[in-house]
């Protein structure tokens, strides 16, 4: 094996837009429920020029501080997980299902696993 086969080709570039999109949501969110920014970064245990970070959308934030925020935000992480499984799959996100109902397709992602898994459960557990 080549040394450039070792790894698979990952096209990370639709991170920065996850970012973009997420930390706009989060500004929204909080403003909309007169949170301030400094009330939000002690809840997130960050500090308030990182949380300024996250909603603008910087490139140097961790998904995992948008999940953060989002989470303690009461929004969907949809805008943050759907993008990131299409990537997993090598397919583009359709950027129309952001301003979608996530929460709705969310929930049909959800219920298909959970019934894959029961399914799988029943078969494993069944008599031959």
């Amino acid at each position: 094996m080549e040394r450039n086969q070792k790894f698979a080709d990952v096209d990370t570039s639709a991170l920065k837009d996850i970012k973009k999109i997420a930390g706009q949501l989060i500004r929204q969110e909080r403003k909309r429920r007169h949170i301030t920014q400094i009330e939000l970064a002690g809840k997130m245990g960050v500090s308030l020029r990182w949380l300024r970070e996250i909603e603008v959308g910087a490139p140097v934030t961790r998904i995992e501080d948008h999940l953060n925020a989002a989470l303690r935000l009461g929004l969907s992480t949809g805008h943050i997980a759907l993008p990131i499984l299409y990537m997993g799959q090598r397919m583009r996100f359709p950027q129309q299902l952001i301003h979608g109902d996530l929460q709705a397709i969310e929930r049909m992602c959800l219920e298909a696993i959970s019934e894959m898994a029961i399914n799988s459960l029943k078969r494993d557990l069944s008599p031959e």
